[in-house]
């Protein structure tokens, strides 16, 4: 059994330094064993998170706990969030989000079953509260941007902005490393990118020539 963290930011600009250091420190202050932190970056309309997949369909197992510093980490919706909190306890995961106290609490040391039980009902509630919180709170973020690019398209800016890729070509190599390393399949890796064949074959291109120029460089 050991401790795991996942931390995603929505854009590529943001860095994921914060929220890395505010589970290591949890971690460290607690004395818990964290094993590895998974990140992921969202860029554009996108919600592509090829580390999260690869956490929680081939590292998690029973007993782990997974610990993040948000709920919003886990969806873009309050539908979404749910489902991830139901599919990591369905694993036998425990789930911590450092800004829920009640999730940080162990329920199982506790020997008043009705206290205990009282606790899951609450941390169910604030679960649910904080999901809610959290998507309203991204569905503000993207009116905001979809506003700020009305407004670069009006003021005839919009091809200094460009498009947001589908997928960063640093997060596509990084997952296609498990291609090339033959753990899966491109198709399989394809679905779980949810990329069109255009677009999938476009990056794997960019991947291998890339791949190719470091070889003939030396690196």
């Amino acid at each position: 059994m050991g401790e795991y963290g996942y931390h995603r930011t929505s854009t590529k600009e943001q860095h994921l330094d914060r929220g890395i250091e505010e589970i290591k420190k949890f971690c460290q202050d607690n004395q818990l064993n964290l094993v590895n932190i998974f990140t992921d970056q969202r860029t554009g309309k996108n919600f592509n998170r090829p580390r999260y997949t690869v956490l929680v369909e081939d590292v998690l197992r029973e007993g782990d706990t997974l610990i993040v510093t948000e709920l919003d980490r886990l969806g873009r919706n309050k539908k979404d969030i749910l489902e991830q909190i139901r599919r990591i306890r369905d694993i036998g995961v425990r789930l911590m989000v450092l800004e829920l106290p009640t999730t940080l609490m162990d329920l199982s040391k506790m020997d008043n079953a009705m206290a205990k039980l009282m606790m899951e009902t609450i941390n169910n509630m604030m679960l649910e509260l904080y999901a809610s919180m959290a998507e309203a709170e991204m569905e503000k973020k993207e009116k905001r941007q979809r506003e700020g690019i009305e407004m670069k398209k009006r003021r005839g800016e919009w091809e200094d902005y460009g498009r947001p890729a589908a997928i960063a070509q640093e997060t596509f190599d990084q997952a296609f490393d498990r291609v090339a390393a033959g753990e899966l399949g491109p198709t399989e890796l394809r679905k779980q990118l949810r990329l069109t064949h255009s677009t999938f074959y476009r990056y794997r291109k960019n991947y291998f020539e890339k791949n190719q120029a470091n070889v003939q460089s030396g690196k």
